[in-house]
Parts: C-alpha cells; structure tokens; sequence
C-alpha cells in the first residue's frame, strides 16, 4: 500500500515521517513554500529520539502523480479545507480504470465529525480515524513530534461503521511504524469524543493559555446536546486505557513546547476550524432548541482572531469570560 498524505502539515507530517521511516511507501502533497523546502532539502521530523531528515517524495497536487489501485488517499488537511481537496482528487484517474473516488480508499485523518460525511458524497470507501498525535508544524519543511515512547494514537474504522481488510492493513501499517492503531466498528462514537476534546482548542488559539474551567463548561453543554440529540461517545476511561503510557508528551531541548492545532493555525496566520469543532455544537444545539452559549462564544472569538490577524494572546481569558457571560444573557433574553 502507498500512502498519499494530503496536507503535510502536523498530523500529515508525522504520519507520513514515520510510515516512510517504517519502510512504507509515502508521497507528501504540500504547496507553497512548505512544499518547497520539503522537495529540496526534505522533511525535517524532529522527535524525542533527534532531528531526522527524510527524503520523502513531494507532489503539489494531484496532477504530478500517477494514482494506483493499492493507494491509500490520507487527508490530513483542515476541515475548512476538505471539500476543495476532496474535489480535486475524486475525478482522477487509477491505472486500470475508474477514478479515485470510484476505487480508492480515504482515510480521514482530522479533528471534528463532517469530514467523514463529505468524504461519503464523494467517495465509495471512507475510513476515519481519532487521532491523538502531540505535533507541531510552524517553520516550512519541519514537523516537531514529541510523543513517546509512540509518536501517536489512532482509533480507526470504516465510515460510519464497521471494520474491514484495509482497515486491519492500514492499522498494521502504523502499528509498525511507531504508533498504536487499533480498529473499532463504531467508529462515530470516537470521534465524538475526540470532538469534546478538541472544544477547548479555541481558548488557547485566543488567549494563547488554556483554561480548563472554560473547557469543561464547554464540554459540558456538548455533552447535553449530544444526548439531546441521541448520540453515544466513547469514554475518556476508554482512551486512556489505549493510550497508556504509550503516548506521553516530551520535551524536545530547543524546540516549542507542543500547542494545540488551532493555535498552530491562528499563530501561523491562517484560517481556523474552530466551525467544525464548537461550531458543530452550536449548530446542533440551535436544531434542537438547546443553548450553547460558551460554545457560541468561542466559535466567534476563533473566527475574529483568525479574520483579524491576532496572534495567540492578544484576547484575555478575563475577556473571553466576558464575552462568553454576554452570549449566556442573550440567552436568557431570548
């Protein structure tokens, strides 16, 4: 199997670095200037064990490669990205015939719960993942991941259940190549939980601190809408009894202690996806008629950093907490 990583950003970074290191064939698909150190000096993969420096084949689209019927499309881009990326691969060519959405495996690996639906629309064969990966990408060709003793945890599954032989091959792949990958046919659940994880991401995108009090206010208007709404999750007894001490966050000497992926996005100048992580709370809650006012507030002070250009910090956590009491007294008003 070869692995086709779209986005080689943090997630897509490690797990292409550490399927090429496990011998596993990989191309990397990266634009601009990322893309650019990464086909001329390679990818720097910079882990508790040192600094590697890996000659990974690079593509900047589905144009410069030849798609195979052993392919496997990993897309590791940003939710707010999936709908144009996926776009740009289904319509593509597999040698023998059929194209890629027809006969090709994709494997969703990304925070939130849509990206696994659009995929379904454009695609036959969906797979999804939680994933829990400690991994920063600020500086172009360079991917920090300071997990260890595994670089990583992923719960994978078919779309939206089930588990079958590529499931088992794609787990096998990344067991043996330093990470725990493990299959479950209740995929849906997982991600549901790794949603309620990633709720706090905002706080930290904005005030550049994390604030748990905020984060598990937060939760728990998800987890009332989520049973509003009928959907089971996973525990976090469950996740913690996989992860072990097998994923453990490191210091790396030198380098920057690992933040959050919105925080990567907002200090990078980028959009965010906090719409598809407390906006996705959101949305259902105003379906159901629950409110979600600490959710509502963080999706729009997310959204305002990213539009604005602040970097991580620039918003107080006195000042979200202000802005989060007056989405709670539009509310009550109404």
């Amino acid at each position: 199997m070869r692995y086709v990583i779209i986005g080689a950003g943090a997630i897509g970074g490690s797990l292409g670095g550490r399927l090429h290191q496990g011998g596993h064939e990989v191309v990397l698909v990266a634009r601009g200037e990322h893309g650019r150190v990464l086909r001329e000096d390679g990818l720097t993969l910079v882990t508790p064990e040192g600094r590697a420096r890996l000659r990974v084949p690079v593509v900047s689209g589905p144009a410069e490669i030849g798609l195979a019927p052993d392919d496997v499309l990993v897309l590791a881009v940003k939710t707010q990205d999936t709908v144009a990326a996926l776009d740009a691969w289904r319509g593509r060519p597999v040698l023998g015939g059929g194209t890629a959405g027809e006969r090709l495996p994709v494997l969703c690996a990304q925070n939130g719960v849509a990206n696994e639906v659009m995929a379904l629309r454009r695609f036959r064969r969906v797979y999804g993942a939680f994933v829990l990966l400690p991994a920063t990408y600020l500086t172009p060709g360079e991917i920090v991941a300071p997990g260890a003793p595994l670089t990583g945890l992923l719960v994978l599954g078919r779309h939206p259940s089930g588990i079958d032989d590529t499931a088992e091959r794609i787990a096998a792949d990344l067991e043996a190549s330093r990470f725990r990958a493990v299959t479950v046919p209740d995929l849906p659940r997982w991600k549901y939980l790794k949603l309620l994880g990633n709720l706090g991401n905002a706080i930290e995108a904005v005030c550049g601190e994390p604030s748990p009090e905020l984060h598990v206010r937060a939760r728990a208007e998800a987890d009332h809408v989520l049973r509003a709404a009928g959907i089971d999750r996973a525990d976090d007894a469950d996740i913690a009894e996989l992860r072990g001490a097998l994923v453990e966050t490191r210091e790396i000497e030198g380098e920057q202690v690992s933040r959050n992926s919105s925080w990567q996005s907002i200090r990078r100048g980028g959009s965010v996806e906090t719409d598809y992580l407390n906006g996705e709370i959101v949305v259902m809650g105003r379906t159901l008629g629950v409110p979600t006012p600490v959710n509502e507030a963080l999706q729009d002070a997310a959204n305002e950093s990213a539009r604005l250009g602040r970097a991580p910090g620039e918003l107080s956590l006195d000042e979200l907490v202000a802005r989060i009491a007056a989405h709670e007294r539009l509310t009550v008003g109404g």
